[in-house]
């Protein structure tokens, strides 16, 4: 199965056409010592199967400037024909040196052996720096047909790496390739389009209703493939899908396809196939709980119970008689990990403390564990039972301890809260309750989906290298976000106490708009200031050895100048003192030195 799969991605990567036996390293010419010659320009026709297609007019209006002036200085190589001399090499200086108003052009005359014509014109192509990437890689994908990728990457001096890229991307469809040439799509995101199959290429440019859209294009790829190393399955396994195989050396597996997402990260680019692992794989876990009598409890609450994908989830636990809870009406206990110096780090990277500081909260982390580890280690006397928890859009497990809460409704024992209860359960009254709480809902998440994809679009934009002075929309937007995400309760209550006046009784709309009419730049530019003063970095950094605290200071000059000489003056004056004690030490410990020498 796996080398059927090896044949088939080999002839996908030749785009139908037959491998070329492959030829000599060295091309083959009649001539050993060609002469270079004046040629009628008029008696010069270009090769109509030459696989440059685009010539840039500026550059090359400026390539017959320089032409004009100092002549063309490396000559042309061409082959005798019947209708006169076709060109094998140097088109460019050809169209220039016509564009000059030259009549004759020096060339060498070569005799080519015709099926070895086009690979010196390819190769010469290649050889270029300013080739356009499709073309590039039509080129390259020629040239597979003749030798193997390494060889490929040895003749044109680029990577191995390099070379699969662009053979992978000559399976870009037309529509993505215009994309490429105009220069609105970047080559790295036209390989991971390129790695669909035409089929699902077609479907995604459809999509884009004809206008280039960067971050919808990165969200259908990101929808579309999947990282491996974090799949819920083996990925070395033969027979979970037989017909698939293993996923380490399938071609679609992005590892075996010349490290497109980085060296040797593997990317599942065929989402069917590992959908369908998926499924298998968790209809096995089903199968296995009930065999060993374990709990399995999907991580989901009652939030979210509605989504199509949790729905379909619990209803395959019902469909095999598996008992369902949502996480809400559980107390679970996960294993717990042991803290390092190293993790407590990792959690206050963001903070400025001391090694005290972290190795205090080190120890209380550790004494949280014991505990943690010992509830762990005694679940089973305390009513929980041995249970597993699935991500239900992954499907990855971990063992957990598990045990039902025993929860009532105003009292009374066994009554169902409103939230746990089924619709046929409810009154009509609280059928219309239970309506409208999913409906708002459901508005709540349309509103994080529609802002997220607003925010996506601008970060794909160059909104940020926009050359206008700041809207007053954006103003206040930025003093809304400094004070809402950079402030603490405490300071905004002692140095921006009426910065949003009396919000009780507004709407965020309302509040928004009141704001942005009251609002002067003197209240973006006091946040701005309050800012620069706690952002400072303290304990071992100071303004000689750190970037924004030496900016810090030499701003604060403009300001308190006097005050800052004063502080410098106390700070140098004691220096001087440590300096001269220093130093008197020093000299006797150097005539003690020199007194044991003697």
């Amino acid at each position: 199965m796996e080398a059927q799969t090896r044949q088939r991605a080999t002839r996908k990567r030749s785009n139908g056409q037959p491998l070329k036996p492959k030829q000599s390293n060295t091309v083959r010419k009649v001539d050993s010592v060609p002469q270079i010659q004046m040629l009628e320009i008029s008696s010069i026709i270009p090769d109509s199967a030459q696989p440059r297609k685009t010539f840039d007019d500026q550059s090359l209006q400026q390539l017959a400037n320089s032409i004009a002036e100092h002549g063309v200085l490396q000559p042309i190589t061409v082959r005798k024909t019947d209708e006169g001399f076709t060109i094998v090499m140097g088109e460019r200086r050809f169209r220039a040196s016509k564009l000059a108003g030259l009549t004759t052009i020096p060339a060498m005359v070569r005799d080519y052996v015709d099926t070895e014509v086009l690979e010196v014109q390819i190769i010469e192509n290649l050889q270029r720096k300013d080739v356009e990437p499709t073309e590039e890689a039509e080129a390259i994908q020629f040239l597979l047909g003749r030798y193997e990728p390494n060889e490929i990457a040895k003749r044109l001096g680029r990577s191995e790496n390099y070379i699969r890229q662009r053979i992978k991307l000559a399976g870009l469809i037309e529509g993505f390739r215009d994309y490429v040439r105009n220069g609105e799509m970047n080559i790295s995101l036209g390989v991971a389009v390129a790695l669909f199959e035409p089929r699902e290429q077609q479907m995604m440019l459809e999509s884009l209703e004809g206008e280039y859209q960067g971050h919808r294009i990165k969200r259908m790829i990101e929808s579309r493939t999947f990282d491996l190393t974090k799949a819920c399955f083996n990925v070395t396994d033969k027979i979970l899908v037989p017909k698939a195989g293993a996923c380490v050396v399938c071609p679609f597996n992005a590892a075996n396809q010349g490290n497109l997402f980085g060296e040797g990260k593997m990317i599942c680019t065929r989402s069917s196939c590992f959908e369908n692992k998926k499924t298998k794989t968790f209809m096995q876990l089903l199968k296995r709980v009930k065999k060993e009598g374990l709990k399995l409890v999907p991580n989901i609450s009652k939030y979210w119970a509605d989504e199509e994908r949790n729905q379909w989830v619990l209803a395959q636990m019902k469909k095999v008689g598996l008992e369902v809870h949502l996480t809400n009406e559980l107390d679970i206990l996960k294993r717990p990990v042991e803290p390092t110096l190293v993790s407590i780090k990792e959690g206050y990277r963001h903070y400025e403390y001391t090694e005290e500081e972290l190795a205090e909260f080190l120890n209380e982390a550790l004494e949280s564990f014991t505990e943690e580890e010992e509830a762990w280690n005694n679940a089973l006397d305390h009513g929980f039972e041995k249970g597993i928890l699935l991500e239900t859009d992954t499907y990855l497990t971990q063992t957990i301890f598990v045990k039902v809460r025993e929860e009532t409704d105003g009292g009374s024992s066994g009554a169902k809260s409103l939230e746990k209860r089924k619709m046929s359960e409810c009154t009509p009254e609280e059928q219309i309750i239970k309506i409208n709480a999913r409906e708002l809902r459901k508005k709540q998440i349309e509103n994080n989906n529609q802002f997220k994809e607003v925010v996506d679009m601008v970060r794909d934009t160059d909104y940020i290298n926009r050359k206008k002075p700041l809207s007053m929309d954006e103003m206040v937007a930025i003093s809304i976000s400094l004070f809402e995400n950079n402030l603490g309760w405490h300071d905004q209550r002692e140095h921006f106490g009426d910065f949003l006046g009396d919000d009780s009784q507004l709407s965020r709309e309302e509040l928004v708009v009141r704001f942005k009419q009251s609002f002067k730049k003197e209240t973006l530019y006091k946040l701005l200031r309050f800012l620069l003063t706690r952002q400072v970095h303290l304990g071992e950094s100071n303004h000689t050895n750190d970037l924004t605290n030496q900016t810090f200071y030499v701003a604060m000059q403009t300001f308190y100048k006097d005050k800052i000489s004063a502080i410098e003056d106390t700070y140098a004056e004691n220096r001087q003192k440590r300096e001269a004690r220093i130093r008197e030490r020093v000299t006797v410990l150097e005539q003690q030195a020199k007194a044991l020498e003697d």
